[in-house]
Order: structure tokens, then C-alpha cells, then sequence
């Protein structure tokens, strides 16, 4: 056994099997396509509060991707002990938007088509994607409907509240109803005509109504 059989390995032929070039292009492409993603998520998220980590999350997890790919895609024995690797990976977190589903399988999707080589399919899928979601995401946000949280004193009350909803043009869909003695409570969806909120302060100052809440609603029930 010579000097050099003892350095010589397997691990060590492995080396060579990425070029430097294609993992920093690769790396710099995921960069530019997973910062585009965040952009995105950015700009049509509509939760209360935004989350800068789950952004962050989106341009890592493309970047991630893309290197294990590339690792993939070199070694045919690495494959199959990587799927092997992956399957027991089990996460926690839960998804509370559907849409935030959709950002992850695009980042991950974007990090396979790039490191496999098909860079024109990444980078235009990606634009078609990204201008449909900034279209039609952005588009139901400005027709949210709201929810009125009505209580009244009794049904007089709650009768004369509905009837000038009716005057005011506003369509709605009672989602609930409690009753109790002295105290009755509506949850109302509802759509503004003009956007104003003006009509709240009306509601509440009339005869039998006790207080009117409105609430921002993004299309998941809570009552």
C-alpha cells in the first residue's frame, strides 16, 4: 500500500463530481428565483400579521434544494440513500394558510428544475407563476368580505338593524345566531359597497342594539 492508496477513497473522488462553476451558478440562480418567491409572498400575503421568517424560509428552502438536487443528481448510490435520509424527516409546523402550501412546493419545485439543469423552464415558469398569483391573489383581496358582530336587546332590536342594512344596499348571510334573555348576538357576513365603515356608528347609536363590531374577513369562519 503506497502513500497515495491511503488518501484515496471514494469520499475524496466525490470531490470533483459538482464543478465549482455549476454549484455557484446554480446557487446564484436559486438566489435570484427564491428572491423573486419571497418577493411574491410579500406582496399578495394577506394574513394580520406578516411573518419575515416563513419569507426567509421560502428563498432558504430554494437554495437548500437546489444543493441537495445537485448532490442527487451526481451520485446514483447518494439517491437512494438521500430518499432514504428524507423519508424519515417529519415536520411539525403546522400551514395555516392554504396558499403558503403553494409558496413551499414552488420553492422546492424551482430548486429541482434548477439543479437539473433546465434553467429557461425555472425561470419562466416562475414569472407565468408569480404574475398569476400577484393577478388573481391581490384581485380577491380588494372584494374581502367582512363580518358584523351584532348584539341586540331583543328581536325588535335585531329586526330594526337588518332593515337598515337593507337601506344602506348591503347584501348578507347570517353565519350564526344566539339567543339569551335580554341579549341577542348575529354574526352577519357582509360586503361594503363603497368600502366606507361610517354605517358602525349609526348601527350601534340605534334603539335595541347594544354594540356593532366589524371584522376584517379573509374567508375563514370563526364564529
Amino acid at each position: 500500500m503506497t502513500f497515495n492508496d491511503i488518501f484515496k477513497s471514494s469520499f475524496l473522488e466525490n470531490i470533483s463530481s459538482v464543478s465549482l462553476l455549476d454549484l455557484l451558478l446554480a446557487l446564484i440562480l436559486a438566489f435570484c428565483l427564491g428572491l423573486f418567491i419571497f418577493l411574491v409572498y410579500k406582496k399578495t400575503y394577506q394574513g394580520v400579521m406578516y411573518s419575515a421568517s416563513f419569507g426567509a424560509t421560502l428563498l432558504a428552502l430554494t437554495m437548500i434544494t437546489t444543493v441537495v438536487i445537485l448532490a442527487v443528481t451526481s451520485n446514483v448510490v447518494l439517491s437512494l440513500g438521500m430518499v432514504g435520509a428524507l423519508s424519515i424527516v417529519r415536520f411539525r409546523t403546522a400551514i395555516k394558510e392554504p396558499l403558503d402550501i403553494a409558496f413551499l412546493f414552488w420553492s422546492i419545485a424551482v430548486g429541482i428544475v434548477l439543479a437539473a439543469g433546465m434553467i429557461p423552464l425555472a425561470v419562466i415558469g416562475s414569472v407565468i407563476i408569480g404574475v398569476i398569483l400577484l393577478v388573481f391573489v391581490n384581485k380577491k383581496s380588494r372584494k374581502n368580505p367582512y363580518i358584523l358582530v351584532l348584539s341586540c336587546l331583543d328581536q325588535a332590536g335585531e329586526k330594526t338593524a337588518r332593515d337598515f342594512l337593507m337601506t344602506q344596499g348591503m347584501r348578507y348571510v347570517v353565519k350564526s345566531k344566539s339567543a339569551q334573555k335580554g341579549n341577542v348576538e348575529l354574526n352577519l357576513e357582509l360586503c361594503l359597497p363603497d368600502g366606507g365603515t361610517d354605517f358602525i356608528n349609526a348601527l350601534s347609536e340605534m334603539d335595541g342594539v347594544s354594540s356593532a363590531v366589524l371584522v376584517s374577513y379573509n374567508g375563514d369562519y370563526l364564529g
